[in-house]
C-alpha cells in the first residue's frame, strides 16, 4: 500500500476489490469483452474495456453508456465489498483498476457531450478515489 493511503489513520480503510480471475483469464487469451460481457455482467473491467473500445472508434455515446454500467456495477462491487461512499480505491490494487477505467471514460465521455456538473463530479470522485489513477490511465 501507497504511503498516501497510509498517512489518514483516522480516515477510512482502503477498499479493496475481489479479483475477477476469470474475466482476466478470458481477455489474456484474446476473448472480446463484447462476448464475455453476457456472461460477467457484472464486471466493470469488461463494461470499461467497452468504453474504452467505442471512445477509440468515435462512438462517444456508446462510449458513455458502457462507461455508466461499469461505474454502476462497480459501485455495487465497492459496497459489497465494504465501501461507505468515501475512502481510497487505490490504482494500484489492480482488481480496483476496472471500475476506476469506467470512472475515468465517464468523465471523458461526459465531458464529450457537454455535461459539466457531471464531468466536475467525476473528476472529483477519481481524484478522491486515488490521486494517481488519472495519470495512470493516460498513461503519463
Amino acid at each position: 500500500m501507497s504511503d498516501e493511503f497510509r498517512r489518514n489513520l483516522m480516515g477510512p480503510e482502503p477498499t479493496l476489490l475481489p479479483a475477477e480471475t476469470e474475466v482476466n483469464g478470458q481477455l489474456e487469451a484474446g476473448h472480446e469483452a463484447l462476448d464475455l460481457v453476457a456472461k460477467h455482467p457484472t464486471s466493470s473491467l469488461l463494461w470499461a474495456v467497452l468504453a474504452e473500445e467505442a471512445w477509440t472508434e468515435g462512438r462517444t455515446i456508446d462510449s458513455y453508456a458502457y462507461s455508466r454500467v461499469g461505474y454502476h456495477r462497480g459501485l455495487d462491487a465497492l459496497r459489497r465489498n465494504g465501501w461507505r461512499g468515501v475512502g481510497p480505491i487505490p490504482w494500484e490494487h489492480e482488481p480496483n483498476r476496472g471500475f476506476l477505467r469506467a470512472l475515468y471514460s465517464l468523465g471523458r465521455a461526459s465531458s464529450a457531450i457537454g455535461e459539466a456538473d457531471e464531468t466536475d463530479r467525476i473528476e472529483k470522485f477519481l481524484n478522491d478515489s486515488d490521486p494517481t489513477a488519472k495519470a495512470a490511465i493516460e498513461g503519463k
